[in-house]
């Protein structure tokens, strides 16, 4: 039985007044590009070339279409642990539709989820099951999107799974599922760990989980984990960010706070993950980019890495039923180590096509393998 106290919501519309638009405007034309690099490409990040053609579509842009489509969804605030958290909550029609939290993805927020809510809510017309309905809710976590500002320190991924807990108590649900992708899998994650009454399971697109240095994990290991291997220290390599982000964040936000193109170019994992492989067109990157432009998310985001890396957690096993989808150019999660951490995979999906933004790159896949995962809990 759910006795969380309702939350106290109010309605939330998404509002970018005219001057905002001006200035947006007025900084993109007076943009100055750094010196090209000897090769202007992206083995050093942001290229040039990709940035002038970025400028002339987000002068283009139509925020005001893009601003209708956002607010084509129900939207609301609630204070949870002393923040004010923006979420979107939109109920199925279908009766005994299953409540999801969708966690989004660094650098995105709520609209990750934009092409994914219709699929979810109203299978049917999807090609899909009434039975598989979802009620979903998708919030910014605190420090992005329009859960700004941020009011204190201490919201560790941990904090952030025990409010979207009560967030999902208060709207009602006596239980729940949860998705999420990059810093929202590893917030899926720790609601598995925390496991509330109620708590249906975690899919995620990724577990992030390492070799431990026991040989026998290695003698285990397929071919294909090899170059999941691979993936592992490509992304290291390119990684400086997560650095930054952890240890100078507020220095960083500065000029991502100041600089539209330096905030599009400091978001190059929409682009650049995978090595060149991402599907994520420019006109969804700069939905994302542009939210957090008028939100002023920088600050926020950046220091979400600075306060994990400020409360490191002893290694703990989650036993939540939780369902992986493996997409080809995405982090590839290698579950002998998966198993080891998680002890309770139930669900495992790869998929020959998309990567790390599946919900933006191949929605119709990912909105299939959510369905399937949590069918199969059902029926099981």
């Amino acid at each position: 039985m759910n006795t969380t106290a309702a939350l106290a919501t109010r309605p939330f519309t998404v509002s970018v007044s005219d001057a905002e638009l001006a200035d947006l405007q007025d900084r993109l034309a007076r943009t100055r590009l750094p010196q090209p690099a000897p090769a202007d490409d992206w083995t050093t990040g942001t290229p040039n070339d990709y940035l002038r053609e970025a400028i002339e579509a987000w002068r283009a842009f139509d925020w005001r279409a893009a601003e209708d489509r956002i607010n084509a969804y129900p939207h609301f605030v609630a204070e949870i642990d002393g923040q004010d958290i923006h979420f979107i909550h939109v109920r199925s029609r279908h009766e005994g539709a299953t409540p999801l939290l969708l966690a989004h993805t660094y650098p995105g927020s709520s609209v990750d989820y934009l092409d994914v809510i219709d699929r979810l809510v109203d299978p049917v017309a999807h090609g899909g099951r009434a039975e598989d309905a979802f009620d979903v809710v998708i919030p910014d976590a605190p420090g992005y999107g329009f859960s700004q500002p941020v009011t204190e320190a201490g919201w560790t991924m941990p904090r952030v799974a025990r409010a979207y807990d009560r967030l999902m108590r208060g709207l009602g649900y006596g239980s729940y599922g949860v998705h999420g992708s990059d810093n929202g899998a590893m917030v899926a994650r720790e609601l598995g760990l925390l496991n509330p009454e109620g708590f249906l399971g975690l899919h995620v697109l990724q577990l992030f989980s390492f070799p431990s240095g026991d040989p026998s994990e290695f003698e285990r290991l397929e071919p294909a984990d090899y170059a999941g291997l691979e993936h592992m220290q490509w992304f290291q390599s390119v990684g400086g960010y997560n650095t930054m982000n952890a240890s100078r964040p507020q220095t960083v936000a500065v000029g991502l706070s100041d600089s539209p193109i330096g905030l599009l170019a400091y978001s190059e994992l929409f682009n650049s993950f995978g090595n060149g492989t991402s599907l994520v067109p420019l006109e969804k990157i700069l939905l994302e980019v542009s939210v957090n432009w008028f939100a002023n998310a920088a600050a926020g985001m950046s220091r979400s890495y600075f306060e994990n890396a400020q409360a490191p957690a002893e290694p703990r096993v989650n036993h939540a039923p939780t369902g992986v989808s493996v997409f080809k150019d995405d982090f590839q999660t290698i579950r002998v180590f998966a198993e080891r951490d998680n002890d309770d995979i139930v669900h495992w999906s790869r998929f020959d096509e998309g990567g790390h933004f599946a919900a933006l790159e191949r929605p119709d896949v990912l909105a299939g393998d959510i369905r399937a995962f949590f069918a199969g809990l059902r029926e099981g």
